[in-house]
């Protein structure tokens, strides 16, 4: 499969890009590229897996508020329906990877493909992925995401000003 086509199936699999086209004016193939993995969540509920990534860029022009904040990172979830076949070879996080998706069966399944330095996993899911959780945060000198952080949701931005625990459920299983 070309590269033309890989591209123009991933941008379709993001079913609520809606927040990501506010930010950027167009859906970014935040599935394609180099992305930076933070955190992979499983639940059986689905099952899905959730991948919280930093995207590869910060939007320009980007809200005044989080110039104003000196934020310079945008992080989402990335949440892949009716897992199947999971495998995980390699994990040590945060982990740059290329996030590969391509079509298993016809129209309804995609194989997806997270590899690069502390990353390889791989999985069958549906062919939707959902977006959720998008925060911007300025990324420290050693690369963590701690610290302060700006919600685009406002349920989000209510509960949080910086990235919650990770027992926190209502967080990192539901979008």
């Amino acid at each position: 499969m070309d590269e033309h086509h890989t591209q123009a199936a991933v941008g379709g699999l993001i079913a609520n890009g809606e927040v990501l086209r506010l930010l950027y004016g167009a859906t970014p193939l935040v599935l394609s590229g180099v992305v930076r993995v933070r955190s992979i969540n499983l639940n059986r509920r689905g099952p899905t897996v959730t991948l919280r990534v930093d995207l590869p860029v910060f939007p320009a022009p980007a809200p005044r508020e989080w110039l104003g904040a000196g934020l310079d990172t945008v992080q989402c979830h990335l949440q892949f329906l009716a897992v199947e076949n999971l495998s995980v070879r390699e994990w040590e996080p945060p982990a740059g990877a290329a996030i590969a998706v391509t079509p298993v069966s016809e129209g309804t399944r995609v194989r997806v493909e997270v590899v690069g330095d502390g990353v390889d996993m791989s999985f069958d899911s549906s062919e939707s992925v959902l977006v959720g959780h998008v925060s911007a945060f300025r990324m420290s000198a050693d690369g963590s995401d701690g610290g302060p952080r700006m919600f685009v949701n406002r349920i989000d931005a209510r509960r949080y000003r910086s990235l919650p625990d990770p027992c926190e459920a209502v967080h990192f299983e539901r979008l």
